[in-house]
This record gives C-alpha cells, sequence and structure tokens, in this order.
C-alpha cells in the first residue's frame, strides 16, 4: 500500500494519497477546471493539473475567485430596498459638486439626501447635482428641508415624485427656523398623507419614544430622530431615549441631525440605530473628504461595537489579571 505524503497546502500540514494534483483537488471536493495551483513556488497551467505528480514535501497554493472585498453580509433594508453602507450623506454646504461627489465616494453611501428647489431658468446650462453623483448608483433620497407646514411638504415631495419617480423620500417638518426642531403634529399629519398616495416616507423626528411611534402607525418607513438640532455638530444628547425608541421601533431608525465627529457616529450605531445621517459634519470639515472616510471608518466600527455586546459596567474595579498567586 502507497505511503501516504506529507504536503503544506495553503500555508497548513496536510496528508495525501500519492497521485496528481488534479486529484488533490478533487480530494479537497473542488473542481480543477476553477481553480489556479501554485506547486513549489511555481503556478501549473490548469491544463496541466492532471499530469503534475504529488511528492513527499510539496507546497501548493490553491485558489479561487470569490465575491471581492465583503467579508460581512451585513446589510440592512427599508421598505424592502437593502443597502450595505449605514451612512447617508447630505448634499448641501459643499464648495462645489465636485467636492461633494468626492466625500459621498470616501464615505462609501449608498444614499444621499437631496433637497427640492427650482431650477435655474436664467442659466438652464448651470452644472447640476445628477452630472457629479449618478443617480443611477446612488439612491437619491428627496428631503423637504426648509419646509415648515405639512401642505409645503406634501406638495414638495409630490414634484420630487413627478422629476424622478422617487417614492422612497425623507420627510421633514420644521417647527420655525431658530432651532430647526421638528413639528410633530404637522409631520404626523404630512405622514398619514404621503402614506396614503403611495410615498414611504422616512421621517425626521425629535427624539421621542411615543412619536416615533405614532410616526410608525402613520406609514413612517423608517424614523429618524435628532442626535441634536441640525447643523449643530453637539452630538447625541440622549442616548436614553434614542436607545427607546430603537427598542419599540418595528422599522429602522437612524439618527439624524447632531453628529459632529465621527465618536458620535460610532455612538449612534452603538445605541442600536440601523443607520446615521450627515451632512454638516463633513461638509464644514476642514477636509471633508478625510472625514468622509472617518465617518465611513466609524459607523462600520459602533455597528461591530453594538453586535459584539458590550461589557456590562461595574461600580468598581475589576482586574484584568488575577490576584491569587501574585509574588
Amino acid at each position: 500500500m502507497a505511503t501516504e505524503l506529507s504536503l503544506i497546502v495553503n500555508g497548513e500540514p496536510r496528508r495525501s494519497a500519492p497521485g496528481t494534483i488534479a486529484d488533490l483537488v478533487r480530494s479537497l471536493e473542488l473542481d480543477p477546471a476553477k481553480v489556479a495551483v501554485e506547486h513549489n513556488g511555481t503556478i501549473v497551467p490548469r491544463s496541466t493539473l492532471g499530469d503534475v505528480a504529488l511528492g513527499d514535501g510539496d507546497v501548493l497554493e490553491i485558489v479561487h475567485f470569490v465575491g471581492g472585498g465583503q467579508i460581512d453580509d451585513d446589510t440592512w433594508t427599508v421598505a424592502g430596498r437593502t443597502f450595505r453602507s449605514r451612512l447617508i450623506v447630505g448634499t448641501g454646504k459643499y464648495k462645489d459638486f465636485a467636492q461633494n461627489a468626492a466625500a459621498v465616494e470616501a464615505s462609501g453611501a449608498d444614499i444621499v439626501t437631496v433637497a427640492v428647489r427650482r431650477v435655474n431658468v436664467s442659466d438652464p446650462k448651470a452644472p447640476m447635482l445628477t452630472d457629479f453623483i449618478d443617480p443611477r448608483k446612488i439612491t437619491y433620497l428627496p428631503n423637504t428641508a426648509g419646509c415648515f407646514t405639512a401642505e409645503d411638504a406634501i406638495r414638495t415631495l409630490r414634484l420630487a415624485r413627478e422629476a424622478g419617480g422617487w417614492d422612497l423620500v425623507k420627510l421633514e417638518v420644521l417647527g420655525e427656523a431658530r432651532t430647526l426642531y421638528p413639528n410633530m403634529i404637522e409631520t404626523i399629519r404630512a405622514t398619514e398623507v404621503l402614506a396614503k398616495e403611495g410615498f414611504l416616507p422616512m421621517v425626521y423626528c425629535t427624539d421621542d419614544p411615543i412619536a416615533a411611534k405614532q410616526l410608525e402607525d402613520a406609514g413612517a418607513v423608517a424614523v429618524m430622530p435628532l442626535g441634536a438640532p441640525i447643523g449643530s455638530g453637539l452630538g447625541i444628547q440622549n442616548r436614553v431615549t434614542i436607545r427607546l425608541i430603537v427598542e419599540g421601533a418595528k422599522v429602522p431608525v437612524l439618527v439624524d441631525a447632531g453628529v459632529g465627529t465621527a465618536s458620535d457616529a460610532a455612538v449612534a450605531m452603538e445605541l442600536g440605530c440601523d443607520g446615521v445621517l450627515m451632512n454638516t459634519a463633513i461638509a464644514e470639515a476642514k477636509d471633508p473628504i478625510r472625514m468622509a472616510r472617518a465617518m465611513k471608518l466609524a459607523v462600520e466600527a459602533g455597528r461591530e461595537a453594538y453586535r459584539s455586546g458590550r461589557m456590562g459596567t461595574r461600580k468598581y474595579a475589576d482586574p484584568s489579571s488575577p490576584l491569587a498567586g501574585l509574588i
């Protein structure tokens, strides 16, 4: 009976019966026609895998093609639409469309919010956002920024749907200009109307668990509580209520407004939010592209921390090394 061979396959010791490289590949339940093999530092043409005999002590690397770049399929879904990035970015306050597009690319965002504004009829050939951020590759989320009544918000989104066919939209109805806090009575009323008209509203709201539940009942496909006033950069001011909203919601919860730096985004994700929306924190950074990249990493880190399950907090110290046997 033939003696088994000792091999190193993909960096690990392995015993194998004598034979060819093709025999080894088949024994691993792989198809020789779908792999590439390096044998003792030399790449073996696929057509000759069945001709090259294995020898004791051989070193082989066996590779094949897999989907690139994604080690964890941790996606999220809103209104039946699935996205990979949990970071949504705005498209205001940048010095120009080119910088905006570069920031979006650095952020890895799948969705950008866009305001609905009148066409510049005096210069119809002026650059437009769609010239820089392709709506066929990045999902546009029309919003109602600057609307202070339910009627204005509804009218704006009806125009947006006519212009681009969008039904997934971001609704915000502001109470007054100084704080830009949402008017929840008007917001709920607009949500009810839009939902009945077939819109899928993702809704900016106060960090109030009761109001968030009312929005969900009114037809919101996602609730978006503020972390702090729009554009303030103060970070999440009330972690308790954000967590309560997350615990009680049956739709995605995304922190919207108030993020100032990467740690704020990480906190939002550590609270269990499905995502974070921001604009000013990136656009007004001294280096918006670098900040966009930082926000991408922060959202990913915060999500991983949430999924990991953090340690419990304690009132007193607990040594990492045991004190028993101390010299």
